[in-house]
């Protein structure tokens, strides 16, 4: 690709308009210095110095989504809770909607807390429900999904899958023909659990131990045509058009039912590797819906992953190091 032409795709970003469906939560860090071990266990005391939180999971795809340039609306489920108002503030505070934000009394919202000193993660925390929401807030939530795609352009829905409860086969199938009624394309970023219920998406991107598990198999993690082998099993069994395996350091692997290849990683240094994940299915998905090749989703996406790893902490992408990151590329 030349320097016009990913101009261009990159001018298409701000013309789209993304619904994110899923497992929403909040990142939040305690940030502090070790400087001597606790009198009552053999472990670090941590002196906090500063504490911050960040949207996590399906809202860390909407942070992604809006980066690029594109218009984020998200949809998902929080508790009736004091995080749930502070998940909205952050919503609001980016500029994004909280109108498809459901807070439920009968939940909590999921809450990682990280420890970092040095740079270094000493302790993670979860603070969460993972019971399946109750029938009736499925069913607004799929009605108020309903509306949002009869009164606008919706150029792709992505599910954000963390199997915290909001994700369940009956949202699943009935989003996904409501997607198919109005010609959207879906992407999809699964757990085990969901694995299989996920049929005929335009975009399926597991990481490796998800397609793993989700298959019940196990390839070894440089098997490259053993992942060609098992995606096979997957276009067949699922008719996904593109799957998407993210390899860490390996890169990702790629298959559509034309071609398929495995991308390197580029060098770099990691710092950390918390809501690559997110970064990767945002990209993938905009660029699928700007009507890049399967190799290019797979390359941009592939920087993407890279470029916030280098970063401690779940970071939304720089549009512009990702553009710069992708003439680099191409020009070599």
């Amino acid at each position: 690709m030349d320097k016009i032409t990913i101009e261009n795709i990159f001018n298409q970003f701000s013309q789209k308009r993304v619904l994110i469906v899923g497992d929403a939560m909040i990142d939040s860090y305690l940030y502090g210095k070790v400087d001597r071990i606790s009198p009552e266990a053999p472990i670090p005391i941590v002196s906090v110095t500063e504490e911050e939180d960040r949207l996590g999971g399906a809202g860390n795809v909407a942070r992604n989504i809006l980066s690029l340039g594109a218009t984020p609306i998200l949809f998902s489920v929080v508790g009736n809770d004091t995080y749930g108002e502070l998940f909205n503030r952050l919503l609001e505070k980016r500029g994004m909607t909280t109108d498809g934000i459901i807070s439920s009394q009968y939940r909590k919202t999921t809450v990682k807390t990280r420890v970092i000193s040095a740079g270094q993660h000493i302790v993670r925390v979860d603070n969460e429900t993972v019971q399946q929401v109750s029938e009736d807030v499925e069913t607004e939530l799929i009605n108020r999904i309903r509306k949002t795609v009869a009164e606008q352009k919706i150029d792709i829905i992505i599910f954000v899958d963390y199997d915290k409860g909001v994700l369940s086969t009956n949202v699943i199938t009935k989003l996904k023909a409501l997607a198919d009624d109005y010609h959207i394309m879906t992407a999809v970023d699964p757990k085990r659990k969901n694995f299989l219920t996920y049929k005929g998406v335009d975009l399926f991107k597991p990481n490796f131990k998800e397609f793993n598990e989700g298959l019940g198999i196990h390839v070894p993690k440089g098997d490259i045509e053993g992942l060609r082998t098992s995606s096979k099993v997957l276009h067949s069994v699922n008719r996904h058009r593109n799957v998407f395996v993210t390899l860490s350091e390996l890169g990702v692997f790629y298959s559509s039912n034309v071609e398929h290849s495995h991308i390197p990683a580029e060098i770099r240094y990691i710092a950390d590797v918390s809501g690559a994940g997110d970064t990767v299915i945002s990209v993938a998905s905009l660029a699928l819906a700007a009507g890049m090749s399967s190799e290019q989703i797979a390359v941009i996406s592939n920087l993407a992953g890279g470029l916030v790893c280098e970063q401690v902490g779940v970071v939304p992408i720089d549009k512009e190091l990702l553009k710069q990151e992708l003439l680099d590329y191409y020009k070599n």
